[in-house]
């Protein structure tokens, strides 16, 4: 059998449309596997990164960060309760001029009774 440029081959037409959507197919899952396999290699090459950066960081500047992130829960806390306490000083002002006019009064009506009295 000699094959050359010039050599026939006959075959159905679905068996050549099979065989070109095979490789089609083929070819999609092949890139798809190289994408996948690019992604994964990608968030390692990240994950090892941050594994380098914070293995850089000395116990001290951890303790030192957990420290400054404690601190400003509890000044966050202190800038509310300081701010709840402003409000009471209008109260506290409102009250006690309630109390010196009441004051003013017990002693009006005291006056009052010991001038009956005699």
């Amino acid at each position: 059998m000699k094959i050359s440029d010039n050599t026939s081959v006959s075959m159905p037409m679905r068996n050549l449309i099979a065989i070109c959507g095979a490789i089609a197919v083929g070819t999609m899952a092949f890139f798809s596997i190289q994408e996948r396999i690019n992604n994964l290699e990608t968030r390692a090459t990240l994950f090892e990164a941050d594994l380098v950066k914070n293995a850089d960081q000395t116990p001290i500047d951890q303790e030192q960060f957990m420290l400054l992130e404690f601190i400003s829960g509890q000044v966050e806390s202190m800038s509310e309760d300081l701010e709840n306490m402003s409000h009471n000083k209008v109260n506290i002002k409102r009250l006690q001029a309630d109390m010196d006019k009441a004051l003013e009064d017990i002693e009006h009506l005291k006056d009052k009774v010991r001038m009956n009295g005699n």
